[in-house]
Parts: structure tokens; sequence; C-alpha cells
């Protein structure tokens, strides 16, 4: 798969240099008036060349033309001179891309490495990476120069950029100290991140920055790692900064996302182990009011600008508000971890720690959320989009276009997505009928309403729920060397959902343990209203959510050796949802589903996300109302009401996420498929899911060629 048109990027490469903008005269036999054979190479950023890529050298003599052959390369003998590059493709007119002077040399072979980037192809213009001016160095040696000064070595500038993503990750933390926690870096647990609109404001500033920084990265000489660590920081900052536009910002919250229910579900990720944890714990609840007030702010910038969440998801959000804001003194969910301080902790700093808590929480914290509930629901939801489709914002096609590009990692349009959705439902519904009719059911829809109906396929409390996610986890545990090479250390626990979000919340969740281990993987299961609760499809979500699902792909990912930051915890939708997904089916493998009902369940979870890639475009895309959607679940599944209506309005607030399951799966399973044929004999599973999850989270293109790759060198 491709890199999306939108942000495709064309490089001029130098043989000697990849992705710096350099000059570079390497001495060899004495020259005259020319330096021979200039060898430009057209690629886009994955390393793909481009045929048929225009490039001129200008200067004071005339111009030289030139155009890459099928092979995206050309050669040109250039006398000395100054010059100025222009480049262009595929209709785009040319544009300056760089300026340089080749000085009278003693000797040697000018080398470039350009970098110019297209724009949208829907647009007519396109604007160069830099226009940096380069100046070659003299040389009378056989030393590589570049800008009077000696090259450094690969293993230098390796160092280097190993250094400037350390640089990036740091600022990623401090700019969000709640993701730090969650992954375990608690430098910065005493404080709540800036949600201002100069922080917005500087945060595009500061990834341009970096962008550039790593866009001047010569990563010649490099590993195949570090090589592509440098396209993927490269192709997420570019994506970042194209995002920024959208101010998203002006929108932060809806029935899933917001302060509201943010700022509970933190406390849990919170590490309490000693004096300093409970000390960080209080600043932190000092700034909760803050953020309630940068927040409400960033709200009323969306109301004048009409970037609104629709009015349905809002009042789900005020009545969120309110819950939390109801709960006071010891019963607040910010006072949780003050009801059982570790004993080594002095008595008298016990009590304090309580009394300080309490009166925060009673001072400050539920004000600020009385105050935020009473926002939401007299100002701000009354002035909600009626429309439940993004299409209905200021740029709405283009934002879908956008978030479906960031989710799936594919270009794929909402017709493309909307059609794979259609074939797939139908392959998953005969599947499903299959299953109907061993149960004596002649159609879905008379099976679907049996199940609807009959009382004993429902939960009956929150603990049994519990017992069920616990039970399937545990079961597959020992099953897991049969189909991975490598397994991960992280232990995995099932906990109930914080209340705070379980009545939005989904069936069950996962949330990520720490890179040191501190703080296991949990399985956040939704104790909310059991009763109207299936237990159908609670063995493939246990799967999916754990293992060999979303913990084991992150945990491992975490424990990579030699990875930075960034691609530990790497978070491209499509591959980590595409994989927990796929991870469902290997339950069947390992010959698990044994209840008829179970292996139903599983089915209808091919279902719900076939329907998803149908619904999430249907509303965003074609217009499609609320009650359209959930008709369509209706129509195709037996799943509970409070699951439908949750979904619903979880496609409705998180445009293209839901797209990211089904596509992600699709393309594992066609690589699996890939590499079964492609070896025959020689295939391995255990080999194949180590390939898959080696590299950590990968966009798709991304994975399909590392993973032809090693396909070709396995067949070897």
């Amino acid at each position: 798969m491709r890199a999306p048109i939108n942000s495709l990027a064309y490089s001029i490469l130098g043989i000697a240099a990849i992705g710096l903008l350099t000059s570079v005269v390497q001495a060899q036999q004495p020259l005259t008036q020319k330096l021979s054979e200039v060898s430009v190479v057209v690629t886009d950023t994955f390393g793909a060349v481009i045929p048929g890529a225009q490039v001129s050298f200008e200067s004071g003599s005339g111009t030289i033309n030139l155009r890459t052959d099928e092979k995206g390369s050309v050669t040109i003998e250039l006398p000395v001179g100054s010059y100025t590059v222009t480049a262009g493709h595929a209709g785009f007119e040319k544009k300056k891309v760089s300026e340089f002077r080749v000085p009278q040399p003693s000797g040697g072979v000018l080398k470039l490495a350009l970098d110019i980037r297209q724009g949208n192809s829907d647009r007519e213009d396109w604007s160069p990476v830099s226009q940096v001016p380069i100046e070659t160095a003299e040389s009378s040696s056989a030393s590589l120069q570049v800008g009077g000064a000696p090259m450094e070595s690969a293993a230098e500038r390796a160092k280097q950029f190993h250094s400037l993503l350390d640089q990036e990750w740091d600022y990623e933390m401090r700019s969000s100290p709640e993701t730090a926690t969650a992954l375990g870096d608690n430098r910065f647990n005493d404080r709540l991140g800036d949600f201002s609109p100069e922080f917005f404001h500087a945060d595009v500033a500061q990834r341009r920055k970096f962008l550039s920084q790593f866009e001047a990265v010569n990563s010649s000489g490099f590993s195949e790692q570090d090589q592509l660590s440098l396209k993927l920081i490269i192709r997420n900052l570019r994506e970042q900064i194209e995002g920024a536009p959208f101010k998203n910002w002006e929108m932060p919250v809806d029935q899933r996302d917001g302060p509201q229910v943010d700022l509970p579900y933190l406390v849990g990720l919170t590490p309490f182990n000693n004096l300093q944890d409970y000390e960080n714990y209080l600043s932190r609840l000092r700034q909760v009011s803050r953020v309630f007030d940068q927040i409400s702010g960033n709200m009323r910038l969306g109301m004048r600008d009409h970037l609104m969440p629709p009015r349905s998801l809002l009042d789900q959000v005020a009545t969120e508000a309110s819950e939390v804001a109801g709960q006071a003194g010891e019963s607040s969910p910010f006072f949780a971890p003050l009801k059982k301080i570790p004993a080594g902790i002095p008595e008298a700093d016990q009590k304090r720690l309580q009394q300080e808590s309490l009166s925060v929480i009673s001072t400050q914290i539920i004000p600020a959320y009385q105050k935020f509930a009473t926002f939401v629901h007299d100002d701000y939801a009354p002035h909600g989009r009626t429309e439940p489709g993004i299409w209905s914002l200021p740029d709405g096609d283009a934002r879908y276009r956008y978030d479906i590009r960031v989710m799936t990692t594919t270009d794929l349009t909402p017709d493309q997505i909307h059609a794979i959705g259609l074939e797939n439902l139908r392959e998953t519904e005969k599947e499903m009928l299959a299953v109907a009719k061993k149960f004596g059911y002649n159609d879905l829809q008379s099976f679907n309403d049996h199940i609807k109906n009959d009382r004993k396929l429902y939960a009956t409390s929150g603990q049994q729920l519990l017992d069920l996610y616990a039970k399937y986890v545990h079961g597959m545990e020992p099953e897991l060397p049969k189909l991975f090479g490598h397994l991960p250390k992280a232990k995995l626990i099932v906990v109930p959902m914080e209340p705070s979000r379980s009545k939005a919340g989904t069936p069950a969740d996962y949330s990520p343990g720490t890179q040191d281990g501190s703080r296991p993987g949990h399985i956040n299961v939704n104790e909310y209203d059991p009763t109207h609760r299936l237990l159908l499809n609670v063995e493939a979500i246990a799967y999916h959510e754990g293992i060999p699902g979303h913990h084991l792909q992150i945990s491992l990912a975490q424990e990579l050796p030699g990875l930075p930051a960034f691609r530990q915890n790497g978070t491209y939708t499509a591959y980590v949802e595409g994989w927990a997904f796929y991870a469902e089916r290997l339950g069947k493998e390992l010959g698990k589903y044994q209840d008829p009902y179970s292996e139903y369940g599983r089915l209808e979870n091919e279902m719900w996300r076939d329907i998803r890639l149908v619904v999430d475009t249907g509303v965003h895309a074609d217009h499609w109302s609320r009650a359209q959607m959930i008709d369509y679940f209706h129509k195709y599944t037996a799943m509970d009401e409070p699951n439908i209506e949750t979904e619903v309005d979880r496609y409705i607030g998180w445009p293209g996420q839901a797209l990211a399951y089904k596509l992600g799966q699709l393309e594992i399973l066609k690589l699996r498929e890939e590499a079964r044929q492609k070896l025959g004999p020689k295939f391995d599973i255990r080999a194949f899911h180590d390939e898959v999850l080696g590299n950590g989270p990968l966009p798709l293109d991304v994975l399909q060629s590392q993973v032809e790759a090693w396909i070709a060198e396995q067949a070897k």
C-alpha cells in the first residue's frame, strides 16, 4: 500500500547523502571545467523512485533540463559556476529548490541531496521543503567536506540523530504530562498540561522546527532501523502539522473525551508508592480548575468559529460532569488514592494529605465540575450542531479525508471503504448463517431475535463479566508459544472500568502497562447496567483487548530493544487495532470458542467491524442520520441496545477511527496469505507473527514493505 497522495513527498537524492540538503565534493582525478557524472535520483520519502521528474540546472550560460528515466535517475556533467535548481513532477510547475556554487576544484564529483515536497493532488501548487543556499567546499585531498568542515562519519551522525529523537520525545512528554504518566514517565506527575490557545500555536511552531531538523538529517550509512525511524518521525510530524489548521483543540470534549472523564481516568494510572507521589498528586489536584477554565475558553472559541460537536453528544458531557460533581468528600473519585495510603508514609503526613485533598476537592474540584456542567448544559450544548456527520463542519469533507488517512494510513476514499464494508459484510453474513442453522434457525433475523430475548445469554452482574474476562485471558496464556516466538514480560490484570466513563464506554478496553513493569496492563471491564449486556462476544473481546491482542502487541513493542521511544509507543491505529482484531481469529485457530454462542459472538464482532466501514462513511460522507446508523446495526446483529448506542455515538464523535480495525486486519491477513503462498513449506506462523510485531507499530504501507522484504529474504 503506498503513501497517501496528500502527504507524498519527493526527494532528489544524491548518491553520497540521503535527506540532508547538501553539496558534496569528493576528491578524485583532477578535472578542468566540469564535474563529471552527477547522479540525480528522485524518490518519494519512502524510497520509491519517481520516473519522469523534471529537474533543471540554470546558470548565467543557460539552462540544462533533465527528466529522470524509468529508474528515477539521470546523470549530468556540470561546468564550474553558480546554479539554481528547479524541479517539478506530474503536471506541477517547476519551482526553485536550491542555489549552489561549484568553485574551481582540484578535482571531484558533485553529489546532490535535495528534498522537495508535493502538496495535495487536488491543488495547483506545491512547495519545496527548503530553499537553503548551498556552497560546496574546495578540497585538495581525499577527505569529504561539507560547508567547509570535515564530513561527519555515519556513526557520529547517527548519534546526533538519536539525540534529536530523544529531544523530540522529551518535548512530547513535557507537553503532555498526562501521557507521560500513562507511559510510566513520572517526571511530570506534579503537573497537568497547558491547554491554552498560546500553547497550541507554539506547539505547531515547535513541530515545524523539529520537522526541519529531521529533514536535514543525512541518513547515508545509517542502519535500516535508523533509516526507518527517520522516515516515520518525518511522516508523523508532517501529518501533525497538516492537521493543525483544523483546530480540533477548539472541539475538545464529547461523551468519551474531555477533562470530565479524562481526569478521573488519570487517577488510576498514577503511582502512589511514597510521600512524593502524593505531593505530586496534590499539586495536580490544585490545577484541575485551571484546566477546566482553559478548555472552556477553547470551547467558546469553537462556538465563535462554528466548530461544534453534535448536541446529542454534548448533552451526555453535561451529565458526566454533573455526576462527578455530585460525588463529594471521600466518595469523590479523586479521593480514592487517599483511602489506602502505604504504611511507610508517616501517620502525620497521611492525615495531612487526606485533609488537604478533601479541602481541594470541596473548594476547587467540585466547583470546577459544577461550573463546567452548567456551562455545557446552558451555553455550549444548545449551540451543538444538529447533523451528526463531520461533513457539516467547516471544511468537513477535507477533515474526513484527513481523519481517514491518519486512522487507516491509507489513501482510500470514503466510497472505496464503504464498498469494502459491504463486500465483507456479505461474507460474514454467510458464516453467521451457518452457525444459526446449527441452532435450527434458517435466517439470521429470527436467530438474532432469539438471542435478544433469551435472558440466559445476558450477564447477571458486573462480577460475572469480570470473572469471564479473566477466565478467557488466563486460558489463552499457555497457548501463546504455539503462535509466537517472542512473548512479553509485562503482566496483565482485569479490573472494573472507572464509573465516570463506563456509561458511555465500550464493553471493555485496554490500558497499557508501564515499560518498567511497575504497573501491569489493564483490561477495563464495563460493569454499567450488566443485565443488558450480552455475553456472546466477551471471549472475542478478551482476546482483542488482552492476549494475543492489545496487551501482547503493545507490551512487546514497549520491550523492543534499541528502538526509539516514539516507536516503542507508536499509535498507528490501523496497525494497533488491526492486530487486536486479527488476534480474535487466532483464538479460533487455537481451538477456542468451544461454546457455539461464543463462536457466533466472534462472528458478530466481525460483522460489527464490517458495519463500521459502512456506517462511519455513511454518517460522515453520505449524510446518514444517527437513527439510520442504529437501524443498520439492528438489521445485521443481535448486539444489545447499550452497546449499539455507545458504538454509534463513538463513530459520530471520532470520525474515521472505527475504520482502522477491519482495514488493518485485512492487511495482516493479506500479508499472511502472501507469505504462506510464496514460502510454501518454509512458512512458519511463529516467525511471521514475530516479523509483524518486531518493528513496533507501523503504517500499513510500511508494514507491507517490511513484511514483503522479510518474505523475500526467507525465500532465499
